[in-house]
């Protein structure tokens, strides 16, 4: 079994519930990397996004993931790290990246307020523009990627367990 996994996908798509079951599961610990960055900066992602734009926020993002240093643990990381190529590296290489997909039309009932979630949307994009700018970099980055589409976060849980223990050999 690797040491870590993270966990990758569109806000809404469950990384934080579905890190916060898995990492009970395997008896792991649980970090969620947007809750990383509010403690660092004492400030929450939508007031980043007003301070210092979303380039301040995806600088920000890229340096905390970047720097995560941690053992058997599930990090659920915010729907845009994948733009920091560095932390990407960096995450890829302590543990396997999970790509929890879900489609645009579940996403589009789940979210409310992008702008108060603190999601990277550019001005003038729309939820359908950023998850087709965002999907191709979710499977270039994925180690294995999880079709979440009409399941539950405990059988998205279970989906991730087995495969996981399909990779290491045995059941996890």
């Amino acid at each position: 079994m690797t040491d870590n996994i993270i966990l990758i996908g569109m806000p809404g798509a469950g990384k934080s519930t579905v890190g916060v079951v898995l990492a009970k599961a395997l008896g792991y610990d649980f970090i969620d990397s947007d809750l990383l960055i509010q403690a660092e900066t004492g400030k929450r992602l939508f007031e980043i996004i007003e301070e210092s734009g979303i380039d301040g926020l995806l600088q920000i993002e890229e340096q905390v993931n970047a720097g995560i240093r941690t053992q058997r643990t599930v990090i659920a990381t915010g729907g845009s790290v994948i733009y920091g190529e560095a932390a990407m590296e960096h995450l890829k290489s302590i543990g396997i990246v999970v790509y929890i997909q879900v489609d645009y039309e579940a996403l589009e009932k789940r979210l409310g307020n992008l702008l108060k979630r603190g999601v990277a949307i550019r001005k003038g994009n729309t939820l359908r523009d950023l998850y087709n700018e965002r999907a191709p970099l979710y499977e270039k980055y994925a180690d294995i990627t999880v079709n979440a589409r009409g399941k539950g976060i405990r059988e998205v849980v279970e989906t991730i367990e087995n495969i996981l223990g399909e990779l290491c050999g045995k059941e996890i």
